[in-house]
């Protein structure tokens, strides 16, 4: 038995797929251990008379084998590794004394200094596994787990891989512009890349957290030669992933909401170029949400439609049904169609919408800068030229503008 509980335990991983693992007691310890030694690959025996209902459905769907007595000896034969999980302190040294002849690694859950073996603290994310060990402190092993997973999730804590790996391109969404609104995944693989090819929308704060060797190119400023622009773009992605490089093409809002991601992702598929996609949080939510509008309200609007208006009605080009829009009663959510606005007012008033429809423009929505500016259909052109309305800004039409988060208690 180990005597000095005072010594650094000594690190290892255990493999224990297809070997065989006692656990002794069915209560809430084994209930938090059971999954972790499940998820390893171990052949599971449970020794308890009794068992919480979680434990009693991992054995009827056949994920452990449950011998419903109590502990006697002998269980431990060719176990490689036991957990002592009983609220019976004879009982538990009886296992741990097996143990200790059997040459079994062994954990207790009631007295760490008697056991052979000890359980850090374990999170696991992206195929790295963490595990804290802090003596007999769990509270700070946990909170130290937490810290560093917490840290490879959002990216603050970068662990770039080393090893030889193969090309790699994400498309990730980088929200509608405040750096925090990136999603974790997102932010961690920025941490992790290379390159970034990124937008003139994209949270450009964010390039400022990237290591110095990690090259940042502006997809404006792309040599476009003989391509057109998306051409060009979708060349840079699949030259620099074929030299081995992790790319990540950083875009403003969602890669798939009029942001041409299914182009980058056609373009890298024929080219025989991993590619995965991180969603973004959309402007077409977040940035009405962020002004103080709900793209929805009970009793006020049950459906919301996003169109770009980068296209005039007007247009041969348009694949807008505008006439279609102009009878809907919910809201209208128009992107990129801040020097269009007035020809869109025109063809829904055209179509039959009421001319004193609210509307509201959220220019540079969830950063410093973002400012709201409300007119009617009748007024918003004149409103664009008078308070100098540029994009990017977001366009909403619909009753809802006039919502707010405290109008009922005026």
């Amino acid at each position: 038995m180990v005597e000095n509980a005072e010594q650094p335990a000594y690190p290892v991983g255990l493999r224990l797929s297809g070997r065989r693992v006692v656990v002794v007691g069915g209560g809430q310890v084994a209930q938090r251990r059971l999954p972790a030694l499940i998820a390893a690959g171990a052949d599971v025996t449970l020794v308890s008379p009794s068992a919480t209902a979680s434990v009693e459905a991992m054995a009827e769907a056949g994920e452990i084998r449950w011998e419903r007595r109590r502990y006697e000896d002998g269980d431990l034969a060719d176990a490689w590794y036991a957990l002592v999980a009983t609220t019976d302190p004879e009982a538990n040294a009886r296992v741990s004394a097996e143990a200790e002849r059997t040459r079994t690694w062994c954990v207790r859950s009631d007295d760490a200094g008697a056991a052979t073996a000890w359980t850090p603290a374990t999170g696991r994310i992206e195929g790295v596994t963490v595990a804290v060990l802090t003596g007999n402190d769990p509270r700070r092993s946990a909170a130290v787990r937490d810290a560093i997973v917490e840290g490879l999730r959002d990216g603050t804590l970068a662990a770039p891989q080393h090893r030889s790996r193969a090309p790699f391109v994400a498309l990730v969404g980088g929200g509608p512009g405040d750096p925090d609104l990136i999603t974790v995944r997102g932010r961690r693989l920025l941490a992790e890349a290379d390159v970034v090819i990124a937008d003139r929308l994209g949270p450009r704060d964010l390039l400022d957290e990237l290591p110095p060797h990690v090259e940042v190119i502006d997809a404006a400023k792309i040599p476009y030669g003989r391509f057109m622009a998306q051409e060009a773009i979708n060349n840079a992605l699949i030259e620099h992933a074929k030299q081995g490089r992790s790319v990540v093409r950083l875009k403003g809002g969602d890669p798939f909401v009029f942001g041409r991601g299914m182009e980058e992702a056609q373009a890298l598929a024929e080219a025989g170029i991993p590619c995965t996609v991180v969603p973004g949080i959309s402007s077409s939510i977040s940035v009405p949400g962020a002004a103080g509008i709900p793209v929805t309200h009970r009793g006020v609007a049950h459906e919301f439609t996003v169109v770009s208006g980068h296209v005039a009605p007007d247009d041969p080009r348009s694949l807008v049904d505008w006439a279609s829009l102009a009878k809907l009663r919910g809201t209208l959510v128009i992107l990129m169609g801040v020097d269009k606005i007035g020809k869109i007012a025109e063809a829904l008033i055209a179509h039959g919408k009421d001319p004193a429809t609210p509307l509201a423009l959220v220019q540079e929505g969830t950063t410093a800068t973002q400012r709201r500016v409300d007119a009617t259909l009748s007024t918003v052109a004149e409103r664009v030229r008078a308070e100098d309305v540029r994009p990017p800004a977001v366009i909403v039409i619909g009753d809802v503008v006039r919502e707010a988060p405290d109008k009922h208690r005026r």
